[in-house]
């Protein structure tokens, strides 16, 4: 895959207790995506997602909003390293 794109997106605002990490999830493996997204101890929500980049980009402008019963207040996407290793997105 030549066009794969990796990032780590760190979402704040109202993001955890809300089932943002499920609907992520659902929203990943609908664009066929790997990767994880997971709480953080700030409130935040990090996700790793990796594919192609027109699936990734659609990721983020997903997280962008969030499931309805979150409220996203901010979105940092910084590029990273492509990670080898089995296929899935898993929440963690």
């Amino acid at each position: 895959m030549d066009d794969v794109r990796s990032v780590r997106v760190l979402v704040s605002g109202l993001v955890q207790g809300v089932g943002f990490r499920w609907c992520t999830l659902r929203q990943a493996d609908a664009l066929g995506l790997t990767g994880w997204v997971r709480n953080l101890p700030s409130g935040d929500v990090e996700v790793f997602a990796q594919g192609s980049a027109d699936a990734v980009g659609e990721l983020v402008a997903w997280l962008r909003e969030g499931p309805g019963f979150s409220r996203v207040t901010g979105v940092r996407v910084r590029e990273a390293p492509r990670r080898p290793g089995p296929g899935g997105f898993t929440v963690r």
